[in-house]
């Protein structure tokens, strides 16, 4: 979370860093709780010593004889037994209360993200590629898909409700080779290391991501007391967690293709028709785990292997810094990658990458051990969507349609679907 020492000697700091994302002051309570349990320790620290010396004198008084000054003074030892007992209550207390609110801020932005109160205030950085001139109109994903069989949101909708969907024949194969493309290029490409994870997991471990617990109601949980990861962010970065690393074995870059689910809690009426926003999908997910010094540099080098991605596709996109309004719990800084949609006429994100600075690792525990130094440090963790599956299939299908409703499949997928080049209307 956050360095109480850092928060005592900059309360102001602290308190415009929240101003920047368009929240109150912060540091008076922080600060009054961190001194009410500074204040139950002391005195808890003062107690201690001074019981410690009175059974002394208990033991000294028994050995003069004097039973009565040691009956009086086993008193004492006994009132300041139930003190402490009730100071340690009192500080768990006030610990527990410290603890709620600090894990419920978020990161501080960094110094150079653009302040806003929304997404009309990201800045944007660059654009690559040109959106394609259509001699038709182009048609959206779902319109194309439900036309072609391929995209089948009635089955779904029988299975198990709204917000999910059930692909066929070459959709299905499609949406396969976008993860085993993506897999391969980050892998062989990009020096990550791929590696399966669950997709059900404990609290500690979203409370360590920053998903816990204030976004609970985002989130899916089974009877059991698991959670369903909403992206494999959260199994990966735990790869650190209540570790200590060598700096040599720095960095840790990870991927996983998995499925992801979130509850959309906050998503009513948005996305409604469609494959955007969905409870179970899946994604491909880089996750770095670093030297505090190569933190930004390797911000811009993920987001660089997720710019490859679509790029590789023919897919225009765009390339914005997130103001403070707009970013994600635990980002201090992050770049978001905006797919081009013919179909909707408009930029739709498709990954966002994110520099957590210590803010994940903290919370988790995540240190390294540096060469030379006695101690050890806290590391920084950084993830990003290297990309969304389902979003790329949207893009594909947007962006290579043709008027029959046949999709032209691009030249980097075709080795993963046995050399076929257009998918026919009937998929």
């Amino acid at each position: 979370m956050f360095d109480l020492k850092w928060i005592r000697d900059n309360p102001a700091a602290f308190d415009r860093a929240f101003a920047r994302r368009g929240m109150g002051t912060q540091s008076p309570a922080v600060l009054a709780l961190d001194e009410k349990r500074r204040r139950a320790q002391t005195e808890l620290q003062e107690l201690q010593a001074q019981r410690n010396e009175t059974s002394r004198r208990v033991g000294d008084a028994m050995k003069r004889g004097n039973r009565d000054e040691a009956e009086e003074l086993k008193t004492a030892v006994g009132l300041m037994k139930a003190r402490m007992e009730a100071l340690e209550a009192e500080s768990a207390a006030v610990e527990a209360e410290l603890d709620a609110l600090l894990s419920s801020l978020p990161n501080l932005p960094a110094d150079d993200v653009p302040d806003g109160g929304g997404e009309g205030d990201n800045k944007e950085l660059k654009r690559w590629g040109e959106p394609r001139p259509f001699t038709f109109a182009p048609r959206q994903h779902f319109e194309l898909g439900e036309a072609a069989g391929g995209i089948d949101f009635e089955l779904a909708a029988r299975l198990s409700g709204a917000r999910f969907v059930v692909l066929k024949g070459a959709y299905a194969r499609l949406h396969r080779a976008l993860a085993q493309f993506m897999l391969d290029l980050h892998t062989e490409e990009h020096g990550y290391t791929e590696v399966i994870t669950p997709v059900l997991v404990r609290d500690q471990v979203l409370y360590g991501t920053g998903q816990l617990p204030k976004f609970a109601e985002d989130l899916f949980q089974t009877t059991a007391g698991h959670w369903l990861i909403p992206t494999a962010e959260v199994t990966l970065t735990n790869f650190a967690a209540e570790r200590i690393l060598d700096e040599k074995d720095l960095p840790l870059r990870l991927t996983a293709h998995t499925l992801c689910f979130r509850a959309e809690a906050g998503a009513a009426g948005k996305d409604t028709r469609g494959m955007l926003r969905q409870h179970q999908f899946e994604k491909v997910e880089l996750v770095s785990i670093c030297h505090p010094d190569r933190s930004e540099e390797e911000h811009l080098r993920m987001t660089r292997c997720a710019e490859t991605v679509l790029e590789m596709l023919e897919l225009p996109y765009r390339k914005v810094v997130l103001c403070t309004g707009d970013m994600g719990f635990g980002a201090r800084k992050t770049y978001d990658l905006e797919v081009w949609l013919p179909g909707q006429n408009t930029y739709r994100e498709i990954s966002s990458c994110s520099n957590c600075g210590d803010f994940q690792a903290r919370r988790m525990q995540g240190r390294f051990k540096a060469a030379g130094e006695k101690g050890t440090r806290f590391l920084h963790t950084l993830n990003g969507s290297g990309v969304a599956i389902g979003r790329a299939l949207i893009a594909v299908l947007e962006n290579y349609q043709e008027a029959d409703g046949s999709v032209r499949v691009p030249k980097v997928l075709q080795p993963y679907l046995g050399g076929l080049e257009t998918i026919a209307h009937h998929a």
